[in-house]
């Protein structure tokens, strides 16, 4: 559990330097009226991302500081938020500090790192809760108030909440799929009918892998058949002579007669016979490319007709290639993958017909589950709102009325709610139901939201009812009351202090009080004196113990720390306190 440990504070209203050590029960802050006490709660304020007043900074300061040291667990909310800011716990503490300028400028701490005020102010609903007549905090908030009374209903509202925020997450899910399918089924239509096409183009050509680079240079051949058959001709009768003309000469005559010349003396040198081996492979070499050249003219076709047939062919492998690939390969490859995505395509109408189905289905879990919620809640307010009702009549407001209003607020439409009470109701991530703390504080008065049904001095009696019924199901682990007595005495004063101590079995509890049956009960007692100047120094607050505890205690019940009648009773009262511990 989270502890404010001790504050420090500088320079701010009438206390110019002081350090207020709390204990993790119950603390009492106590004190001469105008001796600064109130000066704790503004501290804590400030600590909390309160707004700076530089009118809070001392006369003569340049600005006022306050420090607190608060011990926090690892992993809990207000240690992950204050990682999240850069902040470094110290040995298990986090370090907080705000200064307030005299000119209004305003700066905070966390941890070592300097962070914007609004941080502090995200801690403060982790850390404390403020009550008092002019900052409240904690279960004011209608939706902090739902959350608690949650906790406090135990498992009737954890089981079917568990089961609806389940249902919840999916059906957000589904229908965030089905949106996207639906709103985007107009672009996912046209998008399938140009796969279609393209697909039935590619079809209707039917092209294979590597066509087009054969049917490229057959088209090269073709066109070229008489240049490329006369120049084989020519070639043919260079090699082999013209068999109309004898005189002609031609390459394989003259290369046979050298060779000729050259046998008749090869057998005199090795050198000339190697060469004389030479020019016998070019005698073969030349008949053999004389043979291919007479079969190539032969067998060369200059058929316009399929000159044709192959120029038409290529156009319409063109047209392929232009929308769909850079060559066949390419355009095969593009409709294998185009075939995978029209058959996910085509499939949407069938997967909206059964995201349709499953919301509609889980709306009506949602229904059923919401219900159960609103139920389970209105069960427990009703325990609730009898509990702090009874504390109340011990704490001097025996005629006000707590109770909750649970309501659901009416859809626009059936397809934005759910049902609850036959009724179409927004829902969110928490059921249908919107929580809210009432008061009535006399008969005949109608209940209205606990903020505004209580004046100052009773509301904090209010808050305090509230948070002792509450206790164990809130998690703040700091409470903070100022003016929680105001109107207070006697033994409604006692029922005061004894349901503070209660509350501090759970939770750590700051009070500034002026009744001596609040302090009583109080596990550390601070005492804030001024000096004769009128100002607080670190010596004047200070932890009260043994005599100096009932000094104080005699001097608020009677006005005078020597009274032996009033000593009497500061000693019940702290006998009483112990009795009750």
């Amino acid at each position: 559990m989270s502890v404010l440990e001790e504050m420090r504070i500088r320079s701010l209203g009438v206390i110019d330097d002081a350090v207020v050590e709390l204990s993790p029960g119950f603390t009492a802050v106590t004190g001469e009226t105008g001796a600064g006490k109130t000066m704790v709660v503004t501290s804590l304020g400030l600590l909390l991302g309160g707004r700076a007043d530089p009118a809070l900074v001392r006369v003569g300061a340049k600005a006022a500081v306050v420090e607190g040291r608060i011990t926090v667990s690892e992993g809990d909310a207000a240690a992950l938020r204050a990682e999240e800011a850069g902040a470094e716990l110290d040995d298990g503490a986090l370090l907080i500090s705000r200064t307030v300028s005299a000119e209004g400028r305003s700066r905070a701490h966390l941890g070592g790192r300097s962070v914007p005020v609004g941080v502090l102010t995200e801690l403060a609903d982790e850390l404390v809760a403020v009550h008092g007549q002019t900052d409240q905090q904690g279960l004011l908030k209608p939706a902090r108030q739902r959350g608690a009374l949650d906790r406090y209903a135990g498992d009737g509202v954890e089981v079917p909440h568990a089961k609806y925020a389940a249902a919840y997450r999916r059906l957000r899910a589904v229908a965030t799929e089905l949106e996207e399918l639906t709103t985007r089924a107009r672009e996912r239509a046209q998008e399938a009918d140009l796969l279609r096409f393209g697909l039935n183009e590619v079809a209707a050509v039917e092209p294979l892998p590597g066509e087009d680079v054969e049917l490229a240079a057959e088209a090269e051949r073709l066109g070229h058949a008489e240049a490329l058959a006369s120049a084989a001709a020519l070639a043919h009768t260079a090699l082999a002579g013209n068999p109309e003309d004898p005189e002609s000469v031609d390459a394989t005559t003259v290369v046979a007669a050298a060779g000729q010349a050259l046998d008749g003396v090869r057998a005199h040198d090795p050198a000339l016979a190697a060469l004389a081996d030479r020019v016998g492979e070019i005698s073969i070499l030349l008949a053999d490319v004389s043979g291919e050249l007479a079969g190539y003219a032969d067998q060369l076709d200059a058929d316009p007709l399929r000159l044709a047939a192959v120029e038409e062919r290529r156009a319409a492998l063109t047209a392929l290639t232009r929308k769909y690939g850079e060559d066949i390969a390419t355009v095969l490859a593009w409709a294998q993958e185009g075939a995978g995505r029209l058959t996910e395509l085509e499939g949407d109408d069938e997967r909206i017909g059964e995201l349709t189905a499953e919301r509609d289905a889980l709306r009506a879990e949602l229904s059923v589950l919401g219900q159960a919620l609103t139920d389970a809640r209105t069960e427990a307010a009703a325990r609730f709102a009898d509990a702090v009702t009874e504390e109340l009549a011990s704490l001097a407001m025996p005629h006000a009325r707590v109770s909750f209003a649970i309501r659901q607020t009416e859809a626009a439409d059936e397809a934005s709610g759910i049902d609850i009470g036959g009724r179409s109701v927004l829902y969110g991530p928490s059921g249908a139901d919107e929580v809210e703390l009432l008061l009535a504080p006399h008969p005949g008065a109608q209940p209205r939201p606990i903020a505004k049904g209580a004046s100052g001095g009773e509301l904090s009696r209010v808050m305090l009812a509230v948070e002792v019924v509450f206790a164990g199901s809130d998690p703040v682990p700091t409470y903070l009351f100022d003016e929680v007595d105001a109107g207070v005495g006697g033994k409604a004063a006692v029922e005061v202090g004894r349901r503070l101590a209660k509350l501090a079995r759970s939770a750590q509890v700051v009070v500034v009080t002026h009744l001596p049956q609040v302090a009583a009960f109080a596990d550390r007692q601070l005492l804030v004196e001024k000096t004769v100047d009128g100002s607080v120094t670190r010596s004047g607050v200070t932890v009260l113990e043994g005599e100096d505890r009932v000094r104080e205690l005699s001097r608020m019940l009677a006005g005078q720390e020597d009274s032996e009648t009033a000593r009497a009773h500061a000693e019940e009262l702290l006998a009483t306190a112990r009795a009750d511990g």
